[in-house]
Protein backbone atom coordinates (compact mmCIF):
# COMPACT_ATOMS: atom_id res chain seq x y z
CA UNK A 1 0.00 0.00 0.00
CA UNK A 2 2.87 2.36 0.71
CA UNK A 3 4.13 1.98 -2.87
CA UNK A 4 0.72 2.96 -4.26
CA UNK A 5 0.59 6.00 -1.99
CA UNK A 6 4.05 7.11 -3.12
CA UNK A 7 3.12 6.58 -6.77
CA UNK A 8 -0.08 8.61 -6.36
CA UNK A 9 1.82 11.41 -4.69
CA UNK A 10 4.27 11.42 -7.58
CA UNK A 11 1.41 11.57 -10.09
CA UNK A 12 -0.10 14.51 -8.21
CA UNK A 13 2.87 16.60 -9.34
CA UNK A 14 1.90 16.01 -12.96
CA UNK A 15 -0.70 18.75 -12.94
CA UNK A 16 -4.25 18.78 -14.26
CA UNK A 17 -3.39 16.75 -17.36
CA UNK A 18 -2.83 13.65 -15.21
CA UNK A 19 -6.56 13.15 -14.62
CA UNK A 20 -7.69 12.87 -18.27
CA UNK A 21 -4.67 10.66 -18.93
CA UNK A 22 -5.69 8.34 -16.08
CA UNK A 23 -9.21 8.32 -17.50
CA UNK A 24 -7.83 7.26 -20.89
CA UNK A 25 -5.76 4.56 -19.23
CA UNK A 26 -8.74 3.20 -17.32
CA UNK A 27 -10.85 3.22 -20.49
CA UNK A 28 -8.15 1.32 -22.38
CA UNK A 29 -7.94 -1.31 -19.63
CA UNK A 30 -11.72 -1.76 -19.63
CA UNK A 31 -11.77 -2.25 -23.40
CA UNK A 32 -8.88 -4.71 -23.26
CA UNK A 33 -10.56 -6.72 -20.51
CA UNK A 34 -13.86 -6.74 -22.41
CA UNK A 35 -12.20 -7.91 -25.64
CA UNK A 36 -10.20 -10.57 -23.80
CA UNK A 37 -13.38 -12.07 -22.35
CA UNK A 38 -15.24 -11.78 -25.66
CA UNK A 39 -12.43 -13.38 -27.68
CA UNK A 40 -12.06 -16.20 -25.17
CA UNK A 41 -15.77 -16.95 -25.42
CA UNK A 42 -16.34 -16.70 -29.16
CA UNK A 43 -13.04 -17.79 -30.74
CA UNK A 44 -12.77 -21.28 -29.29
CA UNK A 45 -12.73 -24.03 -31.90
CA UNK A 46 -12.43 -27.62 -30.63
CA UNK A 47 -10.02 -29.86 -32.49
CA UNK A 48 -12.90 -32.26 -33.15
CA UNK A 49 -14.67 -29.70 -35.33
CA UNK A 50 -11.58 -28.77 -37.33
CA UNK A 51 -10.65 -32.43 -37.72
CA UNK A 52 -14.14 -33.30 -38.93
CA UNK A 53 -14.05 -30.64 -41.63
CA UNK A 54 -10.64 -31.89 -42.76
CA UNK A 55 -12.07 -35.41 -43.14
CA UNK A 56 -13.01 -36.44 -46.66
CA UNK A 57 -16.63 -37.47 -47.00
CA UNK A 58 -17.85 -36.46 -43.54
CA UNK A 59 -21.53 -36.52 -42.69
CA UNK A 60 -23.28 -33.15 -42.46
CA UNK A 61 -25.34 -34.34 -39.52
CA UNK A 62 -22.14 -34.86 -37.55
CA UNK A 63 -21.02 -31.31 -38.34
CA UNK A 64 -24.44 -29.93 -37.39
CA UNK A 65 -24.17 -31.65 -34.02
CA UNK A 66 -20.72 -30.18 -33.38
CA UNK A 67 -21.89 -26.71 -34.43
CA UNK A 68 -24.84 -26.91 -32.07
CA UNK A 69 -22.49 -27.73 -29.20
CA UNK A 70 -20.44 -24.59 -29.93
CA UNK A 71 -23.42 -22.37 -29.10
CA UNK A 72 -24.87 -19.28 -30.80
CA UNK A 73 -22.25 -16.89 -29.38
CA UNK A 74 -19.30 -18.75 -30.84
CA UNK A 75 -17.98 -17.04 -33.97
CA UNK A 76 -16.95 -20.31 -35.60
CA UNK A 77 -20.37 -21.78 -34.81
CA UNK A 78 -22.11 -18.83 -36.45
CA UNK A 79 -19.92 -18.97 -39.56
CA UNK A 80 -20.01 -22.73 -40.05
CA UNK A 81 -23.72 -22.81 -39.23
CA UNK A 82 -24.52 -20.45 -42.11
CA UNK A 83 -22.66 -22.69 -44.53
CA UNK A 84 -24.28 -25.86 -43.24
CA UNK A 85 -27.77 -24.32 -43.25
CA UNK A 86 -27.45 -23.24 -46.90
CA UNK A 87 -25.67 -26.36 -48.17
CA UNK A 88 -28.59 -27.29 -50.43
CA UNK A 89 -28.18 -24.04 -52.38
CA UNK A 90 -25.60 -23.48 -55.15
CA UNK A 91 -22.01 -23.07 -53.97
CA UNK A 92 -21.83 -19.42 -55.06
CA UNK A 93 -24.89 -18.66 -52.91
CA UNK A 94 -23.32 -20.38 -49.90
CA UNK A 95 -20.07 -18.43 -50.34
CA UNK A 96 -22.02 -15.17 -50.54
CA UNK A 97 -23.93 -15.89 -47.31
CA UNK A 98 -20.71 -16.99 -45.60
CA UNK A 99 -19.00 -13.76 -46.66
CA UNK A 100 -21.84 -11.70 -45.21
CA UNK A 101 -21.64 -13.59 -41.91
CA UNK A 102 -17.85 -13.16 -41.81
CA UNK A 103 -18.36 -9.40 -42.16
CA UNK A 104 -20.78 -9.36 -39.24
CA UNK A 105 -18.36 -11.43 -37.15
CA UNK A 106 -15.51 -9.05 -37.97
CA UNK A 107 -17.67 -6.12 -36.88
CA UNK A 108 -18.42 -7.87 -33.59
CA UNK A 109 -14.77 -8.68 -32.93
CA UNK A 110 -13.68 -5.13 -33.77
CA UNK A 111 -16.08 -3.54 -31.30
CA UNK A 112 -14.18 -1.10 -29.08
CA UNK A 113 -10.83 -1.46 -30.83
CA UNK A 114 -11.18 2.01 -32.30
CA UNK A 115 -11.05 3.33 -28.73
CA UNK A 116 -7.70 1.63 -28.17
CA UNK A 117 -6.45 3.07 -31.45
CA UNK A 118 -7.59 6.54 -30.35
CA UNK A 119 -5.86 6.15 -26.97
CA UNK A 120 -2.62 5.19 -28.74
CA UNK A 121 -2.73 8.50 -30.61
CA UNK A 122 -4.28 10.77 -27.98
CA UNK A 123 -2.32 9.77 -24.86
CA UNK A 124 1.13 10.96 -26.09
CA UNK A 125 -0.40 14.18 -27.41
CA UNK A 126 -2.08 14.86 -24.07
CA UNK A 127 1.20 14.06 -22.34
CA UNK A 128 2.94 16.51 -24.66
CA UNK A 129 0.34 19.14 -23.79
CA UNK A 130 1.12 18.58 -20.12
CA UNK A 131 4.81 18.96 -20.93
CA UNK A 132 4.20 22.31 -22.60
CA UNK A 133 2.08 23.66 -19.75
CA UNK A 134 4.66 22.49 -17.19
CA UNK A 135 7.54 24.15 -19.03
CA UNK A 136 5.49 27.32 -19.46
CA UNK A 137 4.95 27.35 -15.71
CA UNK A 138 8.69 26.93 -15.11
CA UNK A 139 9.63 29.67 -17.59
CA UNK A 140 7.04 31.98 -16.10
CA UNK A 141 8.65 31.59 -12.70
CA UNK A 142 12.11 32.24 -14.12
CA UNK A 143 11.12 35.25 -16.17
CA UNK A 144 8.54 36.79 -13.87
CA UNK A 145 10.60 37.46 -10.78
CA UNK A 146 14.02 38.71 -9.96
CA UNK A 147 14.62 35.90 -7.53
CA UNK A 148 14.12 32.42 -8.86
CA UNK A 149 12.21 30.03 -6.58
CA UNK A 150 13.84 26.63 -7.14
CA UNK A 151 10.88 24.66 -5.82
CA UNK A 152 8.45 26.31 -8.23
CA UNK A 153 10.79 25.75 -11.18
CA UNK A 154 11.20 22.12 -10.16
CA UNK A 155 7.45 21.77 -9.87
CA UNK A 156 6.98 22.88 -13.47
CA UNK A 157 9.68 20.55 -14.75
CA UNK A 158 8.19 17.65 -12.74
CA UNK A 159 4.78 18.33 -14.24
CA UNK A 160 6.30 18.25 -17.72
CA UNK A 161 8.16 14.98 -17.17
CA UNK A 162 5.38 13.12 -15.33
CA UNK A 163 2.68 13.94 -17.86
CA UNK A 164 4.95 12.92 -20.74
CA UNK A 165 5.93 9.63 -19.11
CA UNK A 166 2.34 8.81 -18.17
CA UNK A 167 1.07 9.55 -21.68
CA UNK A 168 3.72 7.33 -23.26
CA UNK A 169 3.06 4.50 -20.79
CA UNK A 170 -0.68 4.52 -21.46
CA UNK A 171 -0.09 4.67 -25.22
CA UNK A 172 2.28 1.68 -25.08
CA UNK A 173 -0.20 -0.43 -23.10
CA UNK A 174 -3.02 0.45 -25.50
CA UNK A 175 -0.77 -0.23 -28.50
CA UNK A 176 0.15 -3.71 -27.28
CA UNK A 177 -3.53 -4.46 -26.61
CA UNK A 178 -4.65 -3.16 -30.00
CA UNK A 179 -2.01 -5.14 -31.89
CA UNK A 180 -2.75 -8.32 -29.93
CA UNK A 181 -6.50 -8.24 -30.56
CA UNK A 182 -6.09 -7.14 -34.17
CA UNK A 183 -3.78 -10.08 -34.83
CA UNK A 184 -6.10 -12.52 -33.04
CA UNK A 185 -9.02 -11.24 -35.11
CA UNK A 186 -7.07 -11.53 -38.38
CA UNK A 187 -5.95 -15.08 -37.61
CA UNK A 188 -9.48 -16.14 -36.67
CA UNK A 189 -10.96 -14.72 -39.89
CA UNK A 190 -8.25 -16.39 -41.97
CA UNK A 191 -8.99 -19.69 -40.26
CA UNK A 192 -12.70 -19.27 -40.94
CA UNK A 193 -11.97 -18.56 -44.59
CA UNK A 194 -9.94 -21.77 -44.92
CA UNK A 195 -12.63 -23.84 -43.23
CA UNK A 196 -15.32 -22.20 -45.35
CA UNK A 197 -13.39 -23.00 -48.53
CA UNK A 198 -13.19 -26.66 -47.55
CA UNK A 199 -16.91 -26.81 -46.83
CA UNK A 200 -17.70 -25.06 -50.12
CA UNK A 201 -15.59 -27.66 -51.95
CA UNK A 202 -17.49 -30.38 -50.10
CA UNK A 203 -20.79 -28.84 -51.20
CA UNK A 204 -19.60 -28.73 -54.83
CA UNK A 205 -18.55 -32.37 -54.59
CA UNK A 206 -21.95 -33.36 -53.20
CA UNK A 207 -23.75 -31.42 -55.89
CA UNK A 208 -21.62 -32.89 -58.68
CA UNK A 209 -22.20 -36.37 -57.30
CA UNK A 210 -25.92 -35.68 -57.19
CA UNK A 211 -25.89 -34.44 -60.78
CA UNK A 212 -24.05 -37.57 -61.88
CA UNK A 213 -26.55 -39.81 -60.09
CA UNK A 214 -29.46 -37.89 -61.63
CA UNK A 215 -27.98 -38.13 -65.10
CA UNK A 216 -27.39 -41.85 -64.61
CA UNK A 217 -30.97 -42.37 -63.47
CA UNK A 218 -32.29 -40.46 -66.48
CA UNK A 219 -30.08 -42.51 -68.77
CA UNK A 220 -31.27 -45.79 -67.23
CA UNK A 221 -34.90 -44.69 -67.49
CA UNK A 222 -34.35 -43.87 -71.16
CA UNK A 223 -32.88 -47.29 -71.82
CA UNK A 224 -35.84 -48.93 -70.13
CA UNK A 225 -38.28 -47.01 -72.32
CA UNK A 226 -36.37 -47.98 -75.46
CA UNK A 227 -36.37 -51.62 -74.40
CA UNK A 228 -40.12 -51.49 -73.97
Amino acid sequence: MNEFRVAWEALSYGGAMVYPLLLLGALALVIMLDRAVAYWRCLRLPEEVAGLIETYGFEWKDLDREIEQLGPRNAYGRFLGVISFNRDHPAWWVESRAGDEAGRIEKTLSRGLWILETVVTAAPLMGLLGTITGMMQAFEVIGGSGLVAPTRVTSGVAQALISTALGLLIALIALFGFNFFSRAQSQALDHMERLGSKLADHIRLDQESGDVRTARQVHEAGKDRIAL
